[in-house]
C-alpha cells in the first residue's frame, strides 16, 4: 500500500481509539451492569459502608502495607524502572516544605486484583454454622484500596491525587542467530534483556491531569502517538478473577471429552496399526496422545522416540514421558523450539531438564522457527520395524488442549513415516531435504503445493464445473496465497474461508471476489485448526497442518500440513467441522466487502445452531470410526 511506518502508526492509532472508546462502554454500559443485574457488583471504594472501610483498611496495613514500595522522583531519586504490563499508581503528594512531589507505587501481583468486601455480619454467621464464604457478590479494585489508605505510606504529607497507569514494553529483539555460540545462552540473555525493552505505549486513567501524563511521557521516551486514555479499569483482563464466584448457573455446563484408550499399552499400538486415528480436541480428549507418548516410553520393544516442541505449558506430561523414555534406554531427540514467542523460558527450563535426562536436544534451525507438531515412535515388530507417527495442529500442550479446538492423526502410514523420518533429519542433523512424499514442509514446498491445488481446482472447475474450496486458517495475509484465491473465484469456484483473526483477503468484490465468503466463529473454544479442502472434481483432498496463510508460517517457520486419505475420517471433518462451522448463525460473524465483520444471525424460519455447542452434544462421524 505504499506507507511509510509513520503513516501505519498513524492509522492504527486511527483505528485503535473508537475501539478502546468501545472497550470502555463495552465494560461501563454492559457487563458491570450484566454482572450487577445477577447480584456481582465492583463498587468505587467511596460506595463502601464505613465497617467495611475499616475492615479493608486493616487488610491493608496488615497485608498489603508491607510488600508496597513508593519510589519518589526528584533529582536524588531518578525516574524508576516500570516494569511491563504491570499496573502503576502515580501519587502526586504535597508537603509544606518541598511543595507538590511524585511518586511511582506498583500495585503487588501477589493480591488478587479485585478483592471481596467483607460483610462481617455474614462472615461471622457463616462462621459459627461451620461454612465459609464462596459467593461473596461484592468487589471493589485492590488499586483503590491502596489509593484511599495512601496515608500510611506516606505520613506527614497531603494526597494530592491518584492515577493508575501502564506501559507495554517491546517485546521483540533481534538475536544473531549465526553469531551466537550457544543459542540457549543467548536465548537466557534475551528473555531477561526483554524487561528493559523500549516503553512503546502508555495506557492512563482518563481523569490524569496533562501535567502528570506529560512528566510520564518524557521520563518513558515515549511519543504522544503511544499515549491512550481509558475511562475503564486498565488491565482489565484480570476480571477473570470473577470465575472463581460459585454461581454455576453463570457459567458453560460441564462437559466429558470422550477418551479414546485401549486396554493395555499393547493394544495402542494395535489399535493405531489398525487403522488410523483422529482426535478432535477439546471434544475428545487430550489423554490419548499423553497415553500414546507413555505407553512408547514403557514399551520394551520402542527403539527411539522423536518429537517437535513448540509450547508445552508448566507440568509437562509430554516431557515427563520423554525423559522417562531416556531411562528406559531408548533413543531420544527432541527439537525444543528456545524461539516461541512468550514460552522462551518455559521452553528454556524444559530443554535444560531434557539434557540433563540424556535427551539429545536441539533448539531449531538457524533462521527458522519450528512450529511443527510431530512425534515419531520407532518400534520393533514381529515383521520388522514400525513407526508410528501422530501429526497435529496444536501444540502438544494438555491445558490448551481444553479450550483449543485442534486436530490430531496417529498412523502408521509408511509413506508419512518415512517424511516424518526424512523431516527429522533435516532438524536434527544438517541434510536438505526438499521434496517429501505425502507431506508439505515448510519453507521448502507448503506454498507451492498449496498454490499448486488452488490452480487445479480451477483447471478442474473449468473442465468439468463444481469447484469447490474449504479453508480453516487462524489467519490469512499471504498476498500469493490471496492471488491465488482471487483466480479461483474470477473462474467461478466456490471457496468458503474460516478465518480466525487476521484476514487481508476481501471478499464479495464484484469481479474478483464475489465467490468468496469469509466467516470466523468466536465462541466457547478457540477455534485453533488449520484444515484445507479441495473438491477436485469428486477425487476429494483434506490436509490439516500447524501452517496458517501468513508470510512468517510459509517462509520463516519449519510447518508440516499433512492429509487424511481415510474417507470415513475425511468426509467426518468435511462434513461434521467444516461445513458444519459454515452453518452456524449463532457465534459466527461474516466479512463484509467494506472490510468491516457483522454478526451472523438465524433467517426467518432457520433453526438456530452453534456449532460448538453441537459438537458437544453430537459427536462427529470419527469418534465411531477406527477402534
Amino acid at each position: 500500500d505504499g506507507m511509510t511506518p509513520a503513516e501505519q502508526l498513524l492509522a492504527i492509532r486511527e483505528q485503535l481509539l473508537p475501539a478502546l472508546d468501545q472497550w470502555s462502554r463495552c465494560w461501563n454500559d454492559d457487563l458491570k451492569v450484566r454482572l450487577e443485574n445477577e447480584g456481582i457488583r465492583i463498587l468505587r471504594y467511596d460506595q463502601l459502608k464505613t465497617r467495611q472501610r475499616h475492615l479493608l483498611r486493616e487488610y491493608f496495613r496488615t497485608q498489603v502495607f508491607p510488600v508496597l514500595t513508593p519510589l519518589a522522583q526528584d533529582p536524588g531519586h531518578p525516574f524508576p524502572h516500570i516494569s511491563n504490563l504491570s499496573i502503576n499508581l502515580a501519587v502526586v503528594v504535597r508537603d509544606e516544605v518541598t511543595g507538590e512531589r511524585f511518586a511511582r507505587l506498583k500495585v503487588p501481583q501477589s493480591f488478587p486484583r479485585l478483592l471481596r468486601i467483607p460483610d462481617e455480619e455474614r462472615a461471622e454467621a457463616l462462621e459459627r454454622l461451620g461454612l465459609e464464604e464462596v459467593t461473596a457478590p461484592n468487589f471493589v479494585w485492590l488499586e483503590e484500596v491502596i489509593s484511599a489508605n495512601l496515608d500510611l505510606l506516606f505520613p506527614g504529607v497531603e494526597i494530592v491525587a491518584v492515577y493508575p497507569f501502564r506501559i507495554t514494553r517491546d517485546a521483540d529483539m533481534d538475536i544473531e542467530e549465526d553469531e551466537a555460540g550457544d543459542l540457549l545462552l543467548a536465548m537466557s540473555e534475551y528473555v531477561e534483556q526483554r524487561r528493559f525493552g523500549t516503553a512503546i505505549r502508555l495506557e492512563v486513567d482518563h481523569h490524569m491531569p496533562d501535567h502528570i501524563e506529560e512528566l510520564l511521557v518524557q521520563n518513558l521516551r515515549i511519543a504522544r502517538f503511544q499515549v491512550y486514555r481509558t475511562s475503564a479499569p486498565i488491565g482489565l483482563a484480570d476480571v477473570r478473577e470473577l470465575t472463581k464466584i460459585d454461581r454455576k448457573d453463570l457459567k458453560y455446563q460441564p462437559f466429558l471429552p470422550r477418551n479414546l484408550m485401549p486396554q493395555s499399552e499393547e493394544s495402542f499400538f494395535s489399535m493405531i496399526r489398525r487403522q488410523n486415528l483422529v482426535l478432535y480436541h477439546p471434544y475428545d480428549s487430550f489423554n490419548p496422545v499423553v497415553s500414546f507418548i507413555r505407553a512408547a516410553a514403557e514399551d520394551e520393544k520402542v527403539l527411539a522416540i522423536k518429537a517437535t516442541l513448540y509450547r508445552v505449558g508448566p507440568n509437562s506430561p509430554i516431557v515427563e514421558a520423554l525423559m522417562r523414555a531416556r531411562e528406559n534406554g531408548k533413543q531420544v531427540a527432541v527439537l525444543v523450539e528456545l524461539k516461541a514467542r512468550f514460552d522462551e523460558q518455559n521452553n528454556i527450563v524444559w530443554a535444560r531438564q531434557l539434557e540433563r535426562a540424556g535427551v539429545h536436544v536441539v533448539y531449531g534451525v538457524l533462521g527458522l522457527k519450528t512450529h511443527s507438531k510431530v512425534c515419531l515412535v520407532v518400534r520393533r515388530e514381529g515383521d520388522g520395524i514400525r513407526r508410528y507417527v501422530h501429526l497435529a495442529t496444536g501444540n502438544y500442550n494438555p491445558i490448551t488442549a481444553r479450550i483449543y479446538t485442534d486436530l490430531g492423526l496417529l498412523t502408521t502410514d509408511p509413506d508419512i513415516a518415512d517424511d516424518c523420518s526424512d523431516l527429522f533429519n533435516a532438524l536434527t542433523g544438517i541434510s536438505r531435504k526438499v521434496d517429501y512424499r505425502k507431506l508439505l514442509v515448510a519453507p521448502v514446498g507448503l506454498r507451492k503445493g498449496l498454490i499448486n491445488r488452488i490452480d487445479r481446482e480451477i483447471a478442474v472447475h473449468q473442465e468439468r464445473g463444481g469447484g469447490r474450496m474449504v479453508f480453516k486458517v487462524n489467519a490469512l495475509t499471504c498476498r500469493r496465497i490471496i492471488a491465488a484465491l482471487y483466480r479461483a473465484s474470477q473462474a467461478g469456484v466456490s471457496i468458503s474461508l474460516q478465518i480466525r483473526g487476521i484476514c487481508c483477503l476481501r471478499p464479495g468484490v464484484p469481479g474478483l471476489s464475489e465467490n468468496i465468503d469469509v466467516t470466523s466463529i468466536v465462541g466457547r473454544f478457540l477455534e485453533h485448526p488449520r484444515i484445507y479442502y479441495f473438491q477436485n472434481g469428486g477425487d476429494e483432498e483434506l490436509l490439516l497442518g500447524s501452517a496458517d496463510l501468513m508470510v512468517r508460517n510459509l517462509d520463516r517457520r519449519v510447518e508440516t500440513v499433512f492429509p487424511v486419505e481415510d474417507p470415513v475420517l475425511r468426509n467426518a471433518i468435511r462434513d461434521d467441522i467444516l461445513f458444519l462451522h459454515l452453518r452456524d448463525n449463532m457465534k459466527a460473524r461474516r466479512l463484509l466487502e467494506d472490510g468491516s465483520w457483522v454478526r451472523v444471525r438465524p433467517a426467518e424460519g432457520e433453526a438456530p445452531l452453534n456449532s460448538q455447542e453441537y459438537l458437544l452434544e453430537n459427536g462427529g462421524a470419527w469418534r465411531n470410526a477406527g477402534a
